[in-house]
């Protein structure tokens, strides 16, 4: 590895400034199956405080026409780490870029952060409408 390889920024930070929301085409589009992934690494700050808040996002989904690419995904929620957003906010934010990238049928996106000060959040938001399979 040379020595511009391990400058400022590395890059780890270099992959996540860049990171894209990739897809590819679903293999099987004509039957309702579900995709469910969990990151349990996921970081923001407080927008109040400045401390870090942390949880583990388990986003569960019924795709459409395009399946998310489980790499771009990783780089884009720790494309979070340094911003100052609400649990809320950074929730639905999340949601509406995963559905603008692969316009599932039915997502889920749960965010469970770690319990501060006694309080412990969970937001759960949801598009489309959830088909059996």
């Amino acid at each position: 590895m040379s020595a511009d390889q391990t400058r400022t920024p590395l890059y780890g930070e270099r992959a996540i400034d860049e990171a894209e929301l990739i897809c590819f085409e679903n293999p099987r589009p004509g039957r309702a199956y579900e995709v469910a992934i969990t990151l349990p690494e996921f970081t923001c700050k407080c927008p109040f405080s400045g401390y870090p808040d942390f949880a583990t996002l388990r986003l569960l989904y019924q795709p459409g026409p395009r399946v998310m690419e489980l790499k771009a995904i990783k780089l884009y929620v720790n494309s979070y780490r340094d911003q100052s957003i609400s649990h809320e906010e950074v929730t639905n934010r999340i949601l509406d870029h995963f559905v603008a990238a692969c316009e599932p049928v039915w997502m889920q996106l749960e965010a469970d952060f770690n319990p501060r000060g006694n309080v412990h959040t969970v937001i759960r938001a949801t598009h489309g409408t959830r088909q059996p399979c």
